[in-house]
């Protein structure tokens, strides 16, 4: 990874238009070509950025970054502060803890929760980056990335969207559907998945555990 303190601005060309001006910055360079803004507030989400696969080229005005979609990223620098690299290696990934896992677990033994006559085709694919929880065939033979979240947050439809960019790349695959499956999913992440095609569903515990709303558990 790469990261770059710089004062800059930044301009994006793409589905619509959008200027940052000069100001001090973190860009980051991720090793699978993601290329992102960062001001110094506003939580985790960047100002503007890149997923991969992109083109980036650096020149004495500053970096150019652009994607197969033709979208385009300039980013001007002005001064530069810090440029640093780091080697991360690879990630193990997300751990799920032991509700999400047994959620998962249930889900795999029973697709119909999903949709009837969807199969499992195998738990945790694999992808470069990171595994997708559930791929699944749907009944007209559709791929289908399901990932399973106790709480679903904005951040767990950023992960799927990422999973199904790679997994799409997959001829044998694609085109590959999304479902964003949690407990709850609160509804800025909800306008998010279905704003970019995946299908939400809110999960019952109990229910997929064959636990009926009138029984009781005495202690």
């Amino acid at each position: 990874m790469r990261l770059v303190i710089a004062r800059c601005t930044v301009d994006y060309d793409g589905r619509l238009q959008a200027h940052l001006p000069e100001a001090t910055r973190l860009i980051m360079v991720k090793a699978d070509g993601c290329v992102a803004i960062h001001a110094d507030g506003g939580a985790y989400k960047p100002l503007n950025w890149m997923n991969a696969p992109n083109r980036l080229v650096i020149d004495d005005e500053g970096w150019v970054v652009t994607s197969p979609k033709g979208e385009s990223l300039r980013i001007t620098i002005h001064e530069v502060f810090s440029d640093v690299e780091h080697e991360l290696g690879v990630d193990p990934g997300l751990q799920k803890d032991g509700v999400e896992a047994h959620l998962q677990e249930l889900l795999a033994r029973d697709m119909a929760t999903l949709g009837q006559g969807w199969t499992l085709v195998r738990r945790e694919y694999p992808t470069d980056i990171g595994p997708v929880d559930l791929m699944c065939r749907d009944d007209e033979g559709g791929a289908v990335a399901v990932e399973i979240k106790r709480r679903g947050e904005i951040d767990g439809v950023e992960q799927l969207t990422r999973y199904l960019d790679r997994l799409d790349r997959d001829g044998n695959l694609r085109p590959v559907s999304g479902v964003f499956a949690a407990q709850e999913i609160r509804p800025q992440a909800r306008v998010l998945a279905e704003s970019r095609g995946i299908r939400c569903v809110t999960l019952d515990y109990d229910a997929l555990r064959g636990i009926e709303p009138n029984e009781m558990t005495l202690f």
